[in-house]
């Protein structure tokens, strides 16, 4: 076996970022994957450098040096950035593979500009990625495992590819920490819909705690699980045995199901202080709320008495939301939010605007059969930068200014002050504010509108987003451009146009395919 030089990029972001969202909690945000993936590497034999890209780094004196292969993980939004990289490797004679969100989500896009374009990933993929390692003309290899992997290296063996990405948060420090994959929810616009449901090693978990109380005071733990406590007493169980009270934080992401008043008082025993619970919609998804024969303001009601309650046992809550759902008409399901940022002063809405990544979703389908997606780059599809399919009830300038009224509604003077008098832990009353005068407040109410004056004054841009063009807006490659910097260079000028269409197409080609061999 040849030792190889690799490198592993996790793009956190898709270019610099000097908000105090990205100064703070962009090293917070990196992926658990390229670590077991860098992990991987070493278990095979072969040299590794990591880097997490968190956009306060100079990316072009980061980037490894010297090396043979090359892996990249990246979300949707930092595809532009991931395929300039790639074409910058592979210049210099690197094979580059893409892993992540995106490379599930386009992999017919991402072959094109990579030699290796990964699915579900397990060790034997990496290493029959190691074992090749070649480059693949004119377009590169797709490699899925049949699931995800039943097991992932823990904290111990990750440890020197986590240390140097915690060292650049400047206060708050989450390690990294996932328990379980898969979701038992089928929400329809989820990547994990169709994911089966697979808890991980409980004696991993607890060696992972018994660790970090070797490199922490009190270790700050964000939990990666798309539902954490599913099976909920074997966990905190298995946290409990070895996590003495007071010695930790945790923060997890977990459906109001789950959050009832009983699990609530072990969560809060277990030193829980912030939990991320997924509301949607006002009248769909009421299983994740446990509302599920609810509807409009009686969900609102009884959404904001749950979450009051959980406020008694956990200082920090993000409810997370998704506007324009095909369900959505008129005033109502924004007026709706509205209310319950009244009637929940103290919860920070998370607001996503619905947007379909390419084969996620099975809906994802629907919607391409129906026509109604837009080609917006990849650069813009991160739930709040672009909505790339037109809304099912809603005009677009209209759409825009019901967004830009809810969102400037949240995160008013008035809003910020009765979250941040509504919270008494200080840490939680620090996040608040300065996510609200960040990027995803007041940054997200500049962007909408700067949206909104386009669509008014525009008919070009108009055009674009009615489908009655395929043009795209000089404004968005100009943002590209400007976000990239030197990658620009680099970056396949045919990468910025995808077929929004080719999951649709690639299944029908199938399902063609299929009836010849029959």
């Amino acid at each position: 076996m040849t030792k190889l030089k690799v490198g592993v990029i996790d793009l956190v972001s898709k270019g610099p970022k000097k908000t105090l969202w990205a100064k703070y909690m962009h090293a917070n945000m990196a992926s658990i994957m390229p670590q077991v993936v860098a992990t991987w590497c070493e278990q095979e034999g072969h040299d590794v450098r990591m880097i997490c890209y968190t956009g306060r780094e100079d990316l072009n004196n980061e980037l490894p040096k010297d090396i043979d292969l090359v892996f990249i993980c990246a979300f949707t939004q930092a595809a532009m950035l991931a395929y300039a990289l790639s074409n910058l490797f592979r210049s210099q004679g690197v094979v580059t593979v893409l892993g992540g969100p995106h490379a599930r989500c386009y992999p017919d896009d991402a072959v094109k500009y990579f030699d290796y374009v990964t699915g579900f990933t397990d060790k034997f993929v990496i290493a029959t990625i190691l074992d090749e390692c070649k480059t693949q003309q004119p377009v590169g290899k797709h490699l899925t495992a049949e699931k995800q992997p039943s097991s992932l290296p823990g904290i111990r063996e990750r440890w020197k590819f986590i240390e140097p990405t915690l060292k650049k948060a400047p206060a708050l420090k989450l390690v990294p920490m996932i328990g379980s994959m898969g979701c038992p929810y089928t929400c329809s616009f989820c990547i994990d819909s169709e994911v089966p449901y697979q808890p991980l090693s409980f004696d991993l978990l607890k060696d992972d705690l018994k660790f970090l109380m070797t490199k922490f005071k009190t270790p700050y733990v964000a939990w990666h699980d798309p539902n954490f406590g599913v099976r909920f007493n074997d966990y905190i169980d298995a946290i409990q045995s070895v996590a003495p009270k007071g010695r930790f934080r945790f923060l997890a992401e977990s459906s109001l199901s789950i959050l009832t008043e009983k699990h609530l008082k072990r969560f809060k025993e277990t030193d829980f202080v912030a939990m991320l619970p997924g509301i949607e919609s006002w009248y769909e998804l009421g299983g994740k709320s446990k509302v599920a024969r609810t509807a409009g303001m009686d969900k609102v009601n009884k959404v904001s008495a749950h979450i009051n309650k959980i406020f008694e046992y956990i200082p920090y809550i993000q409810a997370n939301f998704v506007m324009g759902l095909d369900s959505d008409e008129g005033d109502e399901p924004f007026e709706l939010t509205k209310a319950f940022v009244d009637k929940s002063p103290g919860a920070f809405p998370g607001y996503s605007l619905l947007t379909a990544f390419g084969e996620a979703a099975p809906l994802n389908l629907e919607y391409q059969k129906a026509d109604r997606l837009i080609a917006f780059p990849f650069h813009f599809l991160n739930n709040h930068l672009a909505m790339n399919l037109k809304p099912k009830n809603y005009e677009w300038i209209d759409f825009y200014d019901k967004v830009i009224d809810v969102t400037s509604y949240t995160f008013s003077r008035r809003a910020i002050y009765r979250r941040a008098t509504a919270t008494s832990n200080s840490t939680a009353r620090w996040m608040n504010v300065m996510r609200a005068i960040s990027s995803e407040g007041y940054g997200r109410i500049r962007h909408f509108k700067t949206i909104r004056k386009h669509l008014k004054t525009d008919h070009k841009f108009r055009d674009f987003f009615e489908k009655e063009s395929d043009q795209l807006p000089q404004y968005y490659i100009d943002v590209i451009r400007k976000d990239l910097g030197v990658f620009w260079e680099w970056l396949p000028k045919e990468s910025i146009h995808h077929d929004p269409n080719a999951y649709l197409k690639k299944v029908r080609r199938q399902q063609v395919e299929q009836e010849v061999e029959l």
